[in-house]
Order: C-alpha cells, then structure tokens, then sequence
C-alpha cells in the first residue's frame, strides 16, 4: 500500500471534509497490516511529480503559457525537494499554480484519530497523539485526511501575528482547568494544521520582520514559544510563497534567513504571445450574455488581448505594478456585455462585438493600470491610445486588401459611412449595398459564419473593422464623438 497515491490534475484545496472509503484501516494495528508507509511530504510530491511528468500531465492544468518556462522550473524544484517562491507581478497565476500543487499529495494520509495537526500515527509529534498511541498502542484509532485538508493559505498583511501562523494558549482550556505549562492548553495556528502537508503565504514580503523570524523558528529551528510555553514541535511541511520581486530582495522586506529557506526562486510572467491571451480569456471569462447568443470575431478577441500586450510594453504605464491578465478578462466580459447590450435594444438575434464597442473599455482598464505621474489626468487618452495602436496591429496582421486604391477611390465627393455602437446591423449592410468594394474585404474578414443567420451582426462588426484599419493606416478620415463615428475619404 503507497498511501493510495496518483496525481490528479483537477485537484484544488476546498473547504469542508470528504469521507474517506470505508475500507481504508481504522486503527493502528491494521494500518501496520496494510502495509503503509509513512514518508516526509517532501518524498511524496517527489514520487507524485514523477508519475505526472511520465505520464504527461500537466502540473498546473489550466494555466496557459507556462508549458516551456515555469513549469519546468516547478518540476526540477519538486523533484529536488526544494521549498519554493514564486516571484512575479500581479495577475501572472502565482497563487493558482501554489493552489495546482495539492494534487500532487496522496489522496488520502492517516492520521491520529483527533489530532489538530494530522499527527503520523507511526511517528506522532503533538502531546495528545504521543499520549494516545503511549495508552492505546496498536488499538490507537485511526481517521484519514483528503489532499484538499492539506493545505493552508495565507496572505501576509502587516497585521498578521505569531498567533494566526503558530498559535496561541487557548483561554478556555485554561479556564477548564489546564495549567499554562500544559502543551495541551495550545491552540495550534494555521501552520501546525497543514503539518504533513503545504503551506502557502502570498505577499510574504508583507509580513512584519518579528513575525518573519518565529515563521523561520518554526520551519528551520523546529522550536514554538509561545507566551513562554516553550515546546519542540518537528512539522512535516513544504513551504511556498508568493512576492512581487520588487519587495523580495536582502534591501527590502524580506529577512535574509528566511529568503535562504527557498531552495527554488522561480520567476512567473504575463503571456509571451497574444494568441495565449486570448485562450486565457475564452476560459476565464463569464460572458453576460442576457439570455442573447454571443459570437465574437476572432479578431476582435485579438484586439482586446493586444491592448494588455501593448499596455505591459507602453512607457506611459507603471510597470512595476504590472498590467494583470484580469485586465483583458474583464475588457473581454465589457466588450461583449456592450455588443449584448445593443442587440437588446435593436432586437437583433445575436450579439456581435465591433470597434465602437471599444469605447466601453476605459472603465474597465482605468481600474487596473497605474498610469505615471506625467499622464496623470489623461487616463482616458492613454487608453485610447492603447485601443487605437492594438486595433492597427491586429489589422496589420489579419488584412491584405487586393485592391486598398479602389476602396478608398469609392470614397469621392460626398460619401461618408456613419457607424455607431447603437447602429442596427442592417444599417451596415446597406452600406455594402452603396460601396461594393467593401463587401469582398468584408465577407473574407467575417469568415464562413457570414453564411449563416448570424451574417448581418457579423457583416457589420467586419465592415467596421475594416473601416478603422484603413482609417489607422491612413487611407480614410474619421471624425469621432464618443461611440459614433464619420469615415470619409481624405482630401
């Protein structure tokens, strides 16, 4: 028996317990007959870490764009046995990839039936398991515990004390008569709970050095004081973290020690290219779609997904802040919301996203982008100018015109086209009607669904496309005013 061990990919830490199968040992002498071995946590993501990479599997299903950087990086470290910290800015999926590591534990481990800190009944530690296996022996009870009760989470904030990490001497057992030198007067902190398994704290830079220091007594030293209650106290636990790499260096908060304890320093990072933020976004992103069908183009996706890409490059952003994934989730969920929105109000069988539906996305980006202080009041402009530079590149990359001259000949004299976020399908279709050098251009952009009963909304969302790439590679002029616009030919 190896501790009914496999990885199991989609494992994630939840609250409340699960039973365990009824055939499992239930007290010592039979959890020796089984033949179960106890080995450190350490050893038991090793051996599950193997079995995931000859396997194939991923170790953090789910996350995009790591596949040839961090988890690399995470495996060698596991394999290794090493304590590990990931450093990155926010929105780079630190903390889904510490929570991915619970599936690398034993779907079920024995413990000491009753114990706070999943006592090992071979090798008990707390003075409650020492006592009860001293009385009890092989006849010791025994319950088991599920991988997702192996895991403890906390985000260090300043106020965080060595009573929510270690413990703290519980009043109430005293009031029941214990005497403060009473080991079992202890009230075990978040660490003890998760022994045997994985401790994670986010932001660890943010915990004041005082506390920094008993959370390196405890995982190093092995040693609790407690009020003065002074006891040894040998956890099994493997220690991640997360921190921005601004505030994780020996000059900043972080207490050199502890910054030793990390046998593995691994750097996470937004998404390289723009096609894995927009996989990101399709699996993330909860679409409000108000009972409407949603189609949206796959160039506007890029769009959106490029503005964060252009955003994490621009000089006018703060960058040691970051530009998070979340950014292009919710410009996502905003730019259909608006396409919804508008289908609604012109009863139009579907919702298609088009470029004057960009112009929802200031609130949605002002919130999550740090401008500098020159740009400072100009937010509004300097996402503009994002939605304006990420539109000409993903028109750049998905248009070739056969023939732009004959298009922008078709605009002489007086023709104009009006579009607007609040504009019926049909009204763009009807410029179709009046410049036929825009429907070839049109159709190849709005793909083989153009076919179908969503052509209209889709015809429409390609025209207007089309429309804003000629007018930023400047073939056409534009005269704007909020959602509504004005292309004309250039004089």
């Amino acid at each position: 028996m190896d501790g009914h061990s496999h990885f199991d990919p989609s494992a994630t830490p939840a609250p409340g317990g699960r039973k365990a199968p009824d055939d499992l040992p239930r007290a010592l002498a039979d959890l020796r007959a089984s033949g179960w071995e106890s080995v450190p946590v350490a050893d038991e993501m090793r051996r599950n870490t193997a079995k995931a990479i000859a396997a194939g599997h991923s170790l953090v299903p789910g996350v995009l764009g790591f596949e040839d950087t961090v988890v690399p990086q995470l495996e060698t470290a596991i394999l290794a046995g090493h304590d590990i910290i990931l450093l990155g800015e926010r929105g780079q999926a630190k903390t889904r990839v510490i929570r991915s590591l619970v599936g690398l534990l034993d779907e079920w481990l024995p413990i000491v039936a009753g114990s706070e800190i999943n006592d090992d009944p071979y090798n008990p530690v707390s003075r409650f398991a020492l006592d009860l296996v001293d009385e009890l022996s092989d006849a010791t009870p025994i319950d088991w515990v599920h991988r997702s009760q192996r895991y403890g989470e906390k985000l260090a904030t300043p106020d965080t004390s060595i009573a929510d990490l270690i413990g703290e001497v519980d009043p109430i057992k005293i009031a029941e008569g214990r005497y403060l030198s009473d080991e079992l007067a202890l009230h075990y902190g978040l660490i003890p709970r998760v022994n045997r398994g994985i401790f994670a704290i986010n932001e660890l830079p943010d915990l004041s050095e005082r506390i920094q220091v008993g959370l390196l007594n405890i995982l190093e030293e092995r040693d609790v004081q407690i009020r003065g209650h002074r006891i040894r106290l040998p956890l099994d636990i493997m220690l991640v973290a997360t921190a921005n790499p601004e505030d994780y260096t020996n000059r900043g908060r972080i207490i050199t020690p502890l910054k030793d304890r990390f046998g593995a320093q691994i750097r996470t990072h937004y998404p390289y290219e723009t096609n894995t933020e927009v996989k990101i976004m399709e699996g993330e992103a909860d679409l409000p779609t108000a009972g409407v069908p949603v189609s949206v183009p796959p160039f506007m996706k890029e769009v959106v997904a490029e503005v964060s890409q252009l955003a994490r490059r621009s000089t006018h952003l703060n960058q040691r802040s970051g530009v998070s994934v979340r950014l292009s989730i919710a410009n996502y969920e905003t730019l259909v919301a608006s396409a919804v929105r508008r289908a609604l109000r012109t009863g139009e069988p579907v919702a298609v996203p088009r470029i004057s539906d960009l112009s929802s996305l200031v609130p949605s980006t002002q919130g999550k982008i740090e401008v500098e202080a020159m740009e400072e009041g100009h937010e509004d402009e300097v996402v503009a100018q994002l939605v304006a530079a990420a539109t000409l590149s993903v028109f750049r990359r998905r248009v070739t015109l056969d023939d732009p001259q004959s298009i922008v000949a078709a605009f002489h004299d007086q023709v104009v086209v009006h579009v607007g976020d609040d504009l019926p399908s049909a009204a763009y279709l009807s410029v179709l009607a009046d410049i036929p050098e825009l429907e070839p251009p049109t159709r190849k952009l709005a793909g083989p669904e153009a076919a179908d009963a969503e052509s209209p909304a889709l015809m429409a969302s390609a025209l207007e496309f089309l429309l804003e790439g000629l007018h930023l590679t400047k073939r056409l002029n534009k005269d704007a005013s909020g959602a509504r616009a004005l292309y004309r030919g250039r004089k």
